[in-house]
This record gives structure tokens, C-alpha cells and sequence, in this order.
């Protein structure tokens, strides 16, 4: 190349650095006025609460410069500095999502169901179907609790390794390419605290994925420096136990400054390529940031801060650095940087603005309506005067809120309620399609929406040969699993003990031996980041089936399915799935631990999930079979007394389905339905055997899954023939039998057709005792259910049926 062309070209790369320098303090900029102004917005009453990523801006937009389409964001709720530098978030957006605005097109993020700073980009259409992942810069959905995105993080980054080293996967482009994604984390120092991020690095270390974490270390947690949080001070030298040798397998740890933007952008640089060739992990310590505005609007940092900290915060804030670096190299003069400063604060102000005049302007557009409405509806009432004083107070509201408005609407049908003119009607019907609306604006997907919802899935019964084999149980479980593992090169399975001796039930057996251990895998114990695992390569397109041991240890993971799985959909409004299994069981076994049955604790924490509890696991085949065809996520909880329990093989393995949300009724009676579930199905049914010889016939209703429930009104039915009704089940008095109580009372009014006052038979409050014994007088026995039924007929006809 000619002398002349050589210097053309430094000259022309020059300035393309100094625009790119210039560019990144333009974002930096922008984001530091939308924190300023977001803070202001609250404290005007146009916003309930802020938090923001003042202070972070610089290692923000190194490591978006760092990231590659296709790579995974799970971070936390400081990262809108990034989400700017990306392009995956407008000034505009992340003022809808402080104002909470339900348009999906303007806050694309969760459509207002989630205070400000929680970012999500949408991996599905509208139809639910998935976008190509690998073609888009992807952020996992935020959650608010600390360090839960880190299980998170974990599963995200596990899918690259799978992606890479599976052979039959490499079809799949649109949600890898060869493996070559990064996870990226996020989390602030103090979080670093939790348990979660503990067990997510430790698990990332044996894995060896490709996860990157970056701390974002501000020196406090709220008011708690970080003395008090970490030992030694410093996350990253209390983990350099973690750092990779040459010889042993480990992390990659790099310390630096968050003022130091040739630093940032070399550390992030070296952490993506190292993780995205090799697959190491990477923790990325970034010191000296600072936290402008304290921790949120709720309160002043100036409480906790010494003045030589407050001091120290100003001199060092990584834009102030920032302006110093570029001017030292001269890159641009000082008037050109308070130019593109006025620029960046003129472009917040105005995108502000109109975020707010588009939320406004459909409320404002629904007050108009419902005060015309009113105000007709009053010239035919008595009530006129009151109705007209109603409409003026509404239209007078400063910054009206949809429930200013609806809250006025009730109160003028209240005092309507004895008219019967025209303008009742209209109010009325217009009040009745913004309940709708609303419910579409802040119920909607809280189960999958899609044609692949697990409620669409055809129903195909099992079949049989005319002299079916008898087996195990687990054996039913085993044939389907090595139906799925040889059919679905997406569907894999892991957990404690699930690979080598194929689960400590045995219904994995020998298929790791068959499939590899990237497809049946064991674990550590640590179900926090089993759920996490399971999460984040649900989130990546594949079908995971997470196992947890045993019922009692689901609650390590609880956190992670309440907060992160079950409201995935819906706090994002349809915009991410992660149709994750989770496999357990529980029930009768005997003693404090391993026999507990949770189901109310599940049912109130779970709603997003599917809760399925088969009686045998022919009916768990079925049911697995089911969602697996689905993108809903479900949690699984098979008998644990029925893995040795004789079963007749289907035919047609892998095939047939169980309906999800269709009661069975495995006997039929005339004088009392009993409605139960898993274990407790057999023992109904022995105590209906020996009740029948005393002439009382017992109708006996699986309900199959608890969430769904009875979609087809099998229970009632039941009740409209025998009048009279017990729930039983396994769990504390109040738990799962008030549940079903209660969704069947309301939801099939089945007082219409009771002549006795309905009944719950659960287990006694405590845990169940050790031994026999224990297991008799702590959980319904068929003696209970005999003795229940029997009072209940004596109560009917004390003729025919005396007192025992």
C-alpha cells in the first residue's frame, strides 16, 4: 500500500474512533438525563417510584459493544445504559415504562406491568410463535428480587454449551449458531451476598460455560457498605479461589475501574472472545462507580454517605471521566462536548413528553367518554345532581389514572341501579368493555395464549394389546423418555442423580448410557440454579426437564419458579416463554421429610405454572407427553409409593395424551363424591370398596391437575347425581382440599345441588410422623375416608345409617 493510501486510512480510522468515542458519550449522556429527569417525574406525582443507572453508564456501553446478536442479557434493573447502547430501547420506552403504559407498542418491555428499569426484548410474535434468536440482541425478562437473575444467567449460557457440543442441534440456527453465544450478567456488589449468585458461579466453574458477570461495584448496598457485605471487601479477591490454572478449569477473573473507558472496553472485549471461543466464564469486577442519586426515589443517599464519599462520587463520576479522557486526547473540544450534552438533554426532554402526552391521551380520551356517559345517563335520573357532580370532579382531575376513571363509572351505575333509561345502558355497556379491555391490559398471559397452549393439545388415549405387559411403574416412565430422547434432539433432562444410575427411581435408566450426558445429566445439589439451568435453555428454544428430587426441595428453587418462571408470560405480555418441566415427587412416604404434600404452598406461588398430580404414571407418560407438545410451564409431581407399583405398558407410547384440566372419574357412585388426587386415589378407592358393603356407593373424582382445574365441569356433574361432596387430599387442613373447594363451589355452583354442607378431608396441620404409625395418624387414612363418608350418610339418614 502507497505511503499516501496508508496515511488516508489512519486518518479516516481516526475519525471513525472519534466518532464512535463520541457517539458512546452522546448514549452515556442521554441515559444520565433520563435518570435526572426520571427522579423528577416521581417526585412530580406522574410516576410511583424510580430507580436508575446513573453511575454505570460507561461499563454499560463497553460491554454492549462487547455483545453479539444472538448473545443473552440477564441483568438487573441499573442496565438501561446498555439497552440505549443496543438499540433496544428508546428515551421514549423507558418513559412508558415509568409511567406504566399498558401499549405494548410503547413499552415493549412488560406494557406497563413493571416498574421502570426492567428490560426485556420480545423473542415471540404476536402468535406466540419464536423470532430468531440468533438474528437479535436478546434480554431475558428482569426480575426484581437480588441475584435471581444469576440461576438465570446460568441456564442461558448451559444452552450454548449444548448447542456446541450436540451434533443433532445444529439444525436449530435460529436460536444458536454452533454455540457461539455469550450470556452477559449483570449485578450489583452488595447482591453478590445471596446465595443465588454463589451457587450460579459455582456451577457455572464445573460446567464451564460461556457466562460472563459483571459487578457493578458502587461501594454500598442502599446504606450497607460493602464491608459488611462481602468478606475481604471485594467480591472478586474473596473468589479467587475460582481463578483458572493452566492446570485446573475454573474462572477467568478481571478487576476495573468504571471510570476507565479504554479499561472497560479491553476487559469486556477480552471477556466476550474468551468466553465465546472457549467457553470460559468470565467475572468481570468493575470498581469506583458511583450512584449519583442515591438507591431510589424512596430516599437521599446523603443519609449514609460521609461528605468525603459524596465528594469523592462527583470527582469521579465515569462521565465527568469521561469528558476528561476526551479531551486529553483531543478528540473534540469542550464547546463540542456541552453542544452534544445540550443535544442529549433536549432529545430526553422531548421523548419524555410525548411518552407521557401517549399515556395521557388514552386516558384522557377514556375520561372524556365516561364523563359524556355520565352526564347523559344524569339527565334521565333522579340522581341527576349527584351524577353531574361526579362527572365534574372527574373531569377536573390533574393527571388522571384508569382508575380515577372506572373508579367514577361504578360509582354512577351505584347510583343509577334503580333506573332503567337508555343512558344506564350505555354506561353500563361501556363500563362492561373496559373490563375487558383491562383485564387484556393487566391479566392476560398469565398462561400461554398460543395455539401451542397445553389446553389445545388433542387428547389421544392410551391403548392397549388384548394381554398387555404388567410392569414397574417406572418402567411406563422409562418407555416414554426413550421415546422423546430418540424423537426430540431439543428435550434433555437433568438433576441430582438423573444421569449415571438414571434417576433414584430408576426412570432414567440406562438412557444416559444410551443418549449421552449431554441429553440425561446429574448434578450437583443445588436446585436454585437446577430451576435456573432449566429456565434459561427453556428460554434458548430447547425442552428441558428439570428434576428435583424430592417435594421437600422444591422450596430451594421456589424463589426461582414464583418470581421468574411463572410470571414469565405474563409480565412480559406474551413476549417471552420458557416452557421448562419441572419433575418431582412427593406424598406417602413416611416421616417429617420426603412425605410432605405443599400443595397449597405451590398453588399460591405457582400461578403461571401448570400443576399436575397423576394418580399413576401411565397418567404422568400422558401428561408429559402433553406438555411437551406445549409452551406452557408445568411442574410434574408423580406418587412416590407408585414406582414399584404393577401398571399395564400402552401400546401407543408417546403417542396418547392426558387432557390437562379434565377430571376423571375412576368409579362411579350415587350417594357421595369424593374428589382427590395422586396417592390419595387409592386410598379412596379401597375405603369406597369396604363403604360399598355397607350400601354406601362412592363416586371417586381424579381431578388430574390442580392448575388447570376441572375445565369441563366433571365435579359437578358428579355432585348434580349424589348431592354431596368431600375434598381429600394429602396436604395441612386449609391447603389444596380449601382449594378445591373453593374453585368448585364458585366456579360450578355446586350449592345448587348439595343437600349436605360440603367437606374437606386433608391431612393433620403437622408434618406426617416417622414410621407407620406416623404415616397413620398424621395423613388420611382409608379408615378416615370410611369414617367421613359414613358420618356424612348418617347425618342423610340416621335410620339406615346409625352412629358407629
Amino acid at each position: 500500500m502507497a505511503i499516501a493510501e496508508k496515511s488516508a486510512k489512519k486518518v479516516e480510522d481516526s475519525r471513525a474512533d472519534r466518532e464512535a468515542v463520541l457517539n458512546d458519550f452522546r448514549i452515556a449522556l442521554l441515559s444520565r438525563h433520563a435518570s435526572l429527569m426520571g427522579r423528577k417525574e416521581v417526585f412530580m406525582g406522574k410516576a410511583k417510584f424510580g430507580i436508575f443507572g446513573d453511575g454505570k453508564e460507561l461499563a454499560q456501553i463497553a460491554m454492549a459493544r462487547a455483545f453479539r446478536k444472538g448473545d443473552f442479557r440477564s441483568g438487573y434493573y441499573r442496565d438501561q445504559t446498555f439497552m440505549f447502547a443496543l438499540g433496544e430501547l428508546t428515551v421514549q420506552q423507558y418513559f412508558a415504562q415509568l409511567y406504566a403504559h399498558t401499549n405494548v407498542e410503547a413499552e415493549p418491555a412488560s406494557a406497563g406491568r413493571l416498574m421502570n428499569g426492567h428490560f426485556a426484548t420480545r423473542s415471540l410474535n404476536d402468535d406466540g410463535s419464536w423470532k430468531p434468536l440468533t438474528e437479535r440482541y436478546n434480554s431475558a425478562a428482569d426480575i426484581s428480587p437480588t441475584a435471581a437473575q444469576m440461576p438465570k444467567l446460568l441456564g442461558l449460557a448451559f444452552a450454548s454449551k449444548l448447542y456446541r457440543e450436540n451434533k443433532d442441534l445444529k439444525q436449530f440456527k435460529d436460536f444458536s449458531i454452533n454455540g457461539n453465544e455469550v450470556a452477559w450478567g449483570t449485578i450489583g456488589n452488595a447482591s453478590t451476598s445471596e446465595g443465588m449468585f454463589f451457587e450460579s458461579i459455582n456451577a457455572a466453574g464445573v460446567l464451564q460455560v460461556p457466562m460472563v458477570t459483571a459487578i457493578w461495584d458502587d461501594g454500598y448496598g442502599i446504606s450497607v457498605p460493602k464491608e459488611f457485605h462481602t468478606t475481604k471487601g471485594s467480591i472478586s479477591e474473596a473468589l479467587a479461589g475460582f481463578q483458572r490454572t493452566e492446570n485446573q478449569k475454573g474462572f477467568e477473573i478481571i478487576k476495573v475501574k468504571g471510570w476507565d473507558y479504554e479499561g472497560l472496553f479491553n476487559a469486556f472485549a477480552k471477556a466476550g472472545d474468551l468466553a465465546r471461543k472457549q467457553h470460559v466464564p468470565v467475572l468481570i469486577h468493575v470498581e469506583e462507580m458511583t450512584q449519583p442519586q442515591g438507591h431510589s426515589t424512596s430516599g437521599s443517599h446523603e443519609r449514609y454517605k460521609s461528605k468525603e464519599r459524596l465528594d469523592w462520587e462527583k470527582e469521579w463520576d465515569c462521565i465527568k471521566k469521561f469528558r476528561e479522557y476526551i479531551l486529553s486526547r483531543e478528540l473534540a473540544s469542550a464547546d463540542e462536548l456541552d453542544r452534544i450534552d445540550a443535544e442529549a438533554k433536549a432529545q430526553v426532554k422531548k421523548e419524555k413528553e410525548a411518552a407521557w402526552a401517549d399515556f395521557m391521551g388514552e386516558i384522557k380520551q377514556e375520561l372524556s367518554e365516561a364523563v359524556t356517559l355520565i352526564r347523559e345517563a344524569a339527565q334521565e335520573s333522579n340522581r341527576k345532581v349527584v351524577l353531574e357532580q361526579l362527572a365534574h370532579d372527574l373531569s377536573k382531575t390533574i393527571n388522571p389514572i384508569r382508575k380515577d376513571v372506572i373508579s367514577t363509572v361504578r360509582k354512577a351505575l351505584f347510583n343509577l341501579r334503580f333506573d332503567q333509561g337508555k343512558g344506564k345502558n350505555k354506561l353500563h355497556d361501556w363500563y362492561e368493555q373496559q373490563q375487558e379491555k383491562n383485564h387484556e391490559r393487566y391479566s392476560s398471559h398469565l398462561y400461554s395464549e398460543s395455539e401451542w397452549s397445553a389446553l389445545k393439545v388433542k387428547e389421544v388415549a392410551p391403548s392397549y394389546s388384548d394381554s398387555p405387559s404388567l410392569v414397574d411403574g417406572r418402567e411406563v416412565l422409562q418407555a416414554f423418555f426413550d421415546y422423546k430422547l430418540g424423537q426430540d434432539p431439543r428435550f434433555f433432562a437433568f438433576g441430582e442423580d438423573v444421569g449415571k444410575i438414571g434417576d433414584v427411581n430408576q426412570a432414567f435408566a440406562g438412557l444416559q448410557a444410551k443418549y449421552g450426558e449431554l441429553r440425561v445429566s446429574d448434578t450437583s445439589i443445588r436446585e436454585c440454579t437446577i430451576i435456573g439451568q432449566g429456565i434459561g435453555t427453556a428460554l434458548r428454544g430447547l425442552r428441558p426437564v428439570a428434576e428435583i428430587q424430592y417435594l421437600d426441595y422444591l422450596l430451594y428453587g421456589l424463589q426461582m419458579l414464583s418470581d421468574d418462571l411463572a410470571s414469565l408470560q405474563y409480565r412480559t405480555k406474551g413476549g417471552q416463554k420458557a416452557p421448562l418441566i419441572v419433575r418431582t415427587r412427593g406424598h406417602r412416604l413416611e416421616g417429617v421429610w420426603h412425605a410432605g404434600s405443599p400443595m397449597g404452598m405451590i398453588l399460591s406461588t405457582l400461578r403461571g405454572m401448570l400443576v399436575c398430580v397423576p394418580r399413576d404414571m401411565t397418567q404422568a407418560a400422558g401428561m408429559y407427553n402433553t406438555l411437551l407438545q406445549s409452551d406452557d410451564p408445568a411442574i410434574v409431581i408423580e406418587c412416590l409409593n407408585g414406582y414399584r407399583l404393577k401398571e399395564k405398558l400402552p401400546e401407543n407410547m408417546g403417542e396418547y395424551t392426558v387432557p390437562l384440566g379434565k377430571p376423571e372419574v375412576i368409579r362411579e357412585g350415587t350417594d357421595v363424591t369424593v374428589v382427590t388426587y395422586g396417592s390419595m386415589c387409592r386410598i379412596v378407592l379401597e375405603a369406597a370398596a369396604e363403604l360399598s358393603s355397607m350400601g354406601i356407593e362412592v363416586e371417586v373424582v381424579d381431578v388430574q391437575t390442580l392448575i388447570p382445574f376441572d375445565r369441563f365441569r366433571v365435579i359437578g356433574e358428579s355432585v348434580k347425581k349424589t348431592n354431596r361432596v368431600i375434598f381429600a387430599d394429602e396436604d395441612v387442613p386449609g391447603g389444596a382440599s380449601a382449594y378445591m373447594l373453593q374453585q368448585a363451589i364458585e366456579g360450578q355452583q355446586l350449592f345448587k345441588f348439595l343437600d349436605s354442607e360440603p367437606q374437606t378431608l386433608p391431612a393433620k396441620a403437622h408434618r406426617p410422623a416417622y414410621s407407620s404409625d406416623g404415616d397413620y395418624f398424621s395423613k388420611p387414612s382409608a379408615d378416615d375416608v370410611i369414617e367421613k363418608v359414613y358420618a356424612l350418610m348418617h347425618e342423610t339418614n340416621p335410620k339406615k345409617f346409625p352412629k358407629i
